[in-house]
């Protein structure tokens, strides 16, 4: 990919899909999730951009993770926090990148340990080959074809912006 577009065309191109999609499925008061980190950065500007006026939810997925034990603690897990009840509730659960599906599984675990709720949609920013699961987004900003050793990183939280990055193994 010669040039990634701007994060903030990015997301700004994902707010009437979702406000289509919300209106489509008859939900008018959405709840945000973000996943750690760079969910929770795409969830707030996405939050602001459709002025929606509830709390933001957002979750550390660390502990239920499927390669926990093999990769060990992340020394910066921070507590999940969802200040309110999810149960009955429709969900937009955001992520940055979605890549393998395993963190958005694992964001499904946790949401369901706080509680059913109707429905849960996924937006994500960028959207790249490789997965493992059949998990899929309903909104995607940018979909990336990268080669075996590269990633795509979201840069933040002040000026949000997408690197591609080589692995060094």
């Amino acid at each position: 990919m010669d040039s990634i577009p701007s994060t903030e065309d990015l997301l700004a191109s994902m707010v009437p899909s979702l406000v289509d999609l919300l209106a489509k499925r008859r939900i008018t008061t959405p709840l945000l999730v973000g996943i750690h980190t760079g969910g929770v950065w795409v969830a707030e500007r996405l939050s602001t951009l459709m002025g929606l006026k509830g709390p933001l939810g957002y979750l550390d997925i660390s502990f239920y993770r499927d390669d926990f034990t093999r990769v060990g603690m992340n020394p910066e897990v921070k507590p999940s926090h969802l200040p309110f009840s999810i149960d009955g509730r429709h969900l937009i659960l955001v992520d940055d990148v979605l890549h393998t599906g395993r963190t958005i599984r694992a964001a499904l675990n946790e949401l369901f340990d706080y509680g059913r709720p109707a429905g849960v949609l996924l937006a994500v920013l960028v959207e790249r080959g490789g997965r493992e699961l059949p998990i899929q987004a309903d909104v995607v900003g940018l979909h990336m074809d990268l080669g075996p050793k590269e990633y795509v990183k979201l840069v933040g939280p002040d000026h949000l912006r997408l690197v591609v990055q080589k692995t060094h193994d």
